[in-house]
């Protein structure tokens, strides 16, 4: 079952690696929140909110790569797939 707080309910430990259907469905929300929230950012003069969010991505990215000591290959290739799925959801939310 999908859960923000699963750990730290009675049992929860005996769930630690989630199923596919658990990694799936969360991606799937990820991706339909991620989209609604550009939808309504969208509504308004688009470019410079977009562009305030890359930035936004791209400066938390750094920060939580370093946190997780992340080689530069990594983080290089984490930002380009967070780069994507941006484009990727400013495309998907333009269409609808």
């Amino acid at each position: 079952m999908l859960s923000t707080d699963r750990d730290y309910k009675p049992g929860g430990e005996h769930f630690a690696v989630p199923s596919q259907g658990e990694v799936e469905g969360k991606l799937m929300v990820s991706e339909l929140v991620a989209v609604a929230c550009l939808q309504e950012l969208l509504k308004k003069e688009h470019a410079p909110v977009v562009e305030r969010v890359r930035r936004h991505i791209l400066r938390d990215l750094k920060h939580r790569c370093h946190a997780l000591k992340l080689c530069s290959d990594d983080e290089k290739a984490t930002a380009d797939y967070a780069l994507q799925m941006l484009e990727s959801a400013v495309k998907e939310a333009g269409s609808r």
